[in-house]
């Protein structure tokens, strides 16, 4: 059995070495309120950026969260590839949740569409449609369509998507981050309902959010 561990994403090393090392500087310069004001943007870098290993619950018809944070909406919605409405769960990430995301189910990418927008709070309704925002498509091993969308929020300008169209993942695999504070949905196929509730906190690769019927 492996020990649990916390590692680094890497988005997060170039910020974490800038930081460390502004401290550094101003600490042997003698510029004290500098360097331990560095020091605390590294640890919050540190923080923010952390990427622990998850437990992925294994089980047929089960799909786990897309990511950290608190579910904040339960409905339906037109899915973004084929506007067919489909029962969304909304998942919001605050500046102190784990950023990475990860598939909710095992399954091939099948699209992947980039929405250019603006950058309110990722909490409002509008984000869905008003956001800069990626879209991913994906088909499980039954056949079942996916839909998972990073959406950025008032404080993200950055969506990190680390997969290729054609991509294969696993049920808890990474596909990507959200920088700061953002939202990620996730659209049910038929044959699936919601297995957490509005208010729950939820860990990405591990709640699991949704079973089948």
């Amino acid at each position: 059995m492996r020990a649990p561990n916390c590692g680094i994403t890497p988005e997060g090393w170039p910020c974490i070495g800038l930081t460390a090392f502004s401290a550094l500087v101003f600490a042997c310069m003698g510029w004290w309120l500098l360097a331990v004001i560095f020091l605390a943007l590294c640890w919050f870098s540190m923080h923010f950026f952390r990427d622990p290993e998850r437990v992925v619950p294994q089980g047929e018809g089960l799909a786990v969260s897309p990511a950290d944070g608190k579910v904040i909406r339960i409905e339906e919605r037109p899915d973004p590839f084929t506007d067919e409405p489909k029962l969304c769960i909304s998942v919001f990430m605050n500046v102190f949740s784990v950023h990475v995301n990860r598939a909710p189910v095992a399954g091939t990418v099948e699209g992947i569409r980039y929405f250019p927008g603006a950058f309110v709070n990722a909490a409002f309704d509008k984000a869905s449609t008003h956001n800069e925002r990626c879209a991913y498509s994906m088909r499980d091993a039954d056949g079942n369509p996916w839909t998972m969308v990073q959406i950025a929020g008032l404080i993200a300008r950055r969506i990190v998507c680390r997969v290729d169209e054609g991509d294969a993942l696993a049920r808890g695999e990474r596909y990507g981050m959200i920088r700061f504070g953002s939202r990620v949905d996730l659209y049910l196929p038929q044959g699936y309902v919601a297995a957490t509730r509005i208010g729950e906190q939820v860990f990405a690769g591990q709640s699991v959010v949704a079973r089948a019927k």
